[in-house]
């Protein structure tokens, strides 16, 4: 199938400059000023942005084992309604993605029926019980592009090193969640003022920062390369400043949500404003804005965590961790860090694109000449409304449920195939 995209701004080298292209089945085969060309689909852009498609190193599809929360359709077609070409699926399913069945599983699955990319993270160790290394080296060669026990964290340093060495053995990146649950406790939000204010347990920046330590010491015992996941503190960052000054290879993501909000966002006790790490302080969330300006933090990840109205309309220390976040990455970064002025435009789009393929080399990420054809096409000057019924998920857990937002995606387009059209007003 050809498609021929007109009268749009392409974003490239940081810049976007008026022009066409010319898709014929999966690969971008021309960029030019004007393209006169006969194709089978002609999407008049109409002065909106085309970017490189969106690439998500951290989502939970809850396929299989917990699909009454989402699955691979909902969730890729979620993905292809915020802009994205590519997930990561993080293995904290049920039965957890430890072996080569169920990467097998989760790749057919996507392939027959996913409207974004699939790419598998495998399990650090079996059930991500931080008891026993998983088959890494069979997963590997089923196709996985890291390995994590996100969503929980392997505590002993032993374990965590052999690990390690196994994954350095085969070139496989860790992503950690890096948590001590000994200093967390049974924490619910930050350890700080709003904590104290409101009554709730607070897990500390320590709790991260522990073990971001220990991980990047370890890492470069067994020559491992390491990415740390939703980073949220600046003791962190400033742990991840010095290993990189060192070179050692280490790369580490920042959430939308720990970007825009801060703390205080929990006072109202709305469930959608929990998560781990927790919504930290002000200074902790300038750090993070400033971080990703300098090229710290490589990259943005949503860590996508859908669950169930019945699961969230609970008591705050009963309700689950986590929110949604692939339809409403780009609206709620563009308004309040670009239009807020805290990052250009070309920085959110680089950490949305470029740079999260560069961290697990993946392809994509850009838009050239015999590239890809992933493209995200996009009208800044139109609003998109989250409703619960527009969300493509399953769930609807998000603090800006009923909000408009700044950005809107018209088109996405996914190894050639339009995978997301914006219809209101057809």
């Amino acid at each position: 199938m050809k498609i021929l995209i007109v009268n749009a701004k392409l974003y490239q080298n940081g810049k976007l400059i008026k022009g066409d292209i010319l898709i014929d089945r999966k690969r971008i085969v021309k960029i030019a000023p004007q393209i006169e060309a006969i194709a089978d689909k002609v999407i008049n852009a109409n002065g909106a942005c085309v970017f490189p498609g969106f690439i998500d190193l951290h989502v939970h599809l809850r396929d299989p084992g917990q699909t009454y929360k989402e699955d691979i359709v909902s969730g890729t077609k979620a993905a292809a309604h915020g802009g994205f070409t590519a997930v990561c699926a993080m293995p904290n399913t049920e039965p957890i993605t430890d072996n080569i069945a169920s990467v097998e599983y989760i790749q057919l699955r996507a392939k027959e029926h996913g409207s974004a990319k699939v790419y598998v993270i495998g399990a650090i160790t079996k059930k991500s019980a931080g008891e026993e290394i998983a088959e890494m080296a069979t997963m590997k060669s089923g196709g996985i592009v890291a390995v994590s026990d996100d969503g929980k964290c392997v505590q002993n340093a032993r374990l965590m090193l052999s690990c390690m060495k196994y994954a350095a053995n085969f070139n496989i990146p860790l992503i950690i969640h890096a948590e001590d649950y000994n200093l967390a406790g049974k924490g619910q939000i930050h350890g700080g003022k709003i904590a104290t204010q409101v009554g709730l347990s607070g897990i500390p920046g320590l709790a991260e920062e522990v073990i971001i330590a220990r991980d990047i010491m370890l890492a470069d015992s067994a020559g491992a390369k390491l990415h740390i996941a939703h980073i949220s503190t600046a003791k962190s960052l400033e742990l991840v400043r010095r290993a990189k000054e060192r070179g050692l290879p280490i790369t580490c993501e920042v959430t939308p949500h720990h970007l825009v909000l801060n703390e205080e966002a929990c006072l109202h006790f709305d469930t959608n404003t929990k998560m781990k790490p927790p919504l930290r302080s002000e200074s902790d969330r300038l750090a993070c804005v400033q971080a990703l300006k300098d090229g710290l933090i490589d990259c943005i990840a949503t860590d996508h965590a859908p669950h169930a109205d019945f699961e969230k309309e609970k008591e705050f220390d009963y309700a689950p961790f986590g929110i949604i976040g692939l339809e409403t990455a780009f609206p709620v970064l563009y308004k309040h860090l670009v239009l807020g002025k805290e990052i250009s435009l070309a920085c959110l789009v680089d950490a949305l694109s470029s740079a999260p393929a560069k961290v697990l080399n993946l392809p994509g990420g850009t838009l050239k000449e015999g590239g890809a054809a992933d493209i995200t096409i996009i009208d800044l000057k139109k609003e998109t409304h989250f409703t619960e019924q527009n969300i493509l998920s399953k769930s609807k857990n998000t603090p800006w449920l009923n909000q408009s937002l700044p950005g809107k995606v018209m088109w996405t387009i996914c190894a050639g195939n339009i995978t997301y059209q914006d219809t209101e007003g057809l």
